[in-house]
């Protein structure tokens, strides 16, 4: 499936990840963004990317920047939806795009939470508008999550997942359009358990993060929790079970000590301070770690 058209929606943070894997799978990418300071940026980042993945310079020449939607979606195959997490704003961009383009251009919400039934559902074309949630950053991390909702037609999900698997990223199939889909569900599951564990003094962030590094997450990139289930056995999984689940933290809504961090600024690595402290060198250490660990992880797989 090489040598397509594809629109996309955000020059940011991921809009521009989306952009580069599929301009070095071959196809021809058109972002669209109102921002003059996202689209002026845009090179350098993209750059970036080529640079840290080894990629042929002559790949970039397949991506160009606009600022009228209607330009940049002409004639397009698919377009990813890469917008901020307002569900309006996405309502009003599909709107559009169903007047724009043909009627079997796939239209795909990188949402990382909001169902691509909410999304579309004042469409008319529904059957082709599905959720593809990229991880952070795309480029470097392969999963991508297709997520079918009650309209979507069998069709549209077939040819967006070979789209991403011949891209070189790894498609799974999630078969119903819940909020947070499987992975955002899975990892705001652990970090409810972590706050809970934090607000009731069991331990502190930092032993939160070295109990995951350095105990099961050490595993996780080659054995996943049913396989691990399934090794350990299912039966001492019940074990654990019987004694561990009704002391789980079944909290319905955010702790009072994350809202107490917002409430104070304590934003994170950005302001200095979230659940721990950060210094402008020790944050750029982190993000250096994790960009290089996943660049490697990519580059194997090319």
């Amino acid at each position: 499936m090489n040598g397509l058209n594809i629109g996309v929606i955000g020059a940011g943070l991921m809009g521009h990840g989306i952009a580069y894997l599929l301009a070095a799978a071959g196809h021809t990418v058109r972002i669209y963004d109102p921002s003059t300071q996202w689209r002026k940026s845009l090179g350098e980042r993209l750059e970036s990317a080529r640079a840290l993945l080894g990629g042929a310079p002559a790949l970039l020449r397949r991506i160009s920047a606009h600022d009228q939607l209607a330009p940049a979606m002409k004639d397009t195959a698919f377009v990813f939806e890469a917008a901020p997490e307002k569900l309006p704003l996405k309502q009003q961009l599909f709107a559009d795009l169903e007047a724009l383009t043909a009627p079997d251009t796939i239209l795909a919400s990188n949402s990382s939470a909001i169902p691509s039934t909410l999304i579309g559902e004042n469409l008319k074309h529904r059957d082709r508008v599905v959720g593809t949630h990229f991880w952070n950053p795309p480029h470097l991390v392969p999963l991508v999550e297709v997520t079918q909702n009650e309209k979507t037609s069998d069709a549209t999900v077939a040819r967006t997942m070979t789209l991403l698997r011949d891209a070189g990223r790894n498609p799974v199939h999630v078969k119903k359009d819940i909020p947070g889909f499987v992975g955002n569900r899975l990892q705001h599951a652990l970090k409810r358990e972590a706050i809970a564990l934090i607000a009731a003094g069991v331990c502190d962030a930092e032993t939160i993060d070295e109990v995951v590094k350095s105990g099961f997450g050490a595993r996780m990139a080659v054995l996943g929790p049913m396989e691990q289930t399934d090794l350990v056995g299912v039966d001492l999984t019940l074990d654990i079970q019987n004694t561990l689940m009704a002391d789980l933290d079944r909290s319905t809504e955010p702790t009072p000590l994350i809202k107490s961090l917002v409430a104070s600024g304590k934003f994170g690595m950005r302001s200095g301070e979230g659940f721990r402290k950060w210094t402008p060198q020790s944050a750029d250490a982190v993000r250096a770690r994790l960009r290089n660990f996943l660049a490697a992880q990519a580059k194997a797989r090319i």
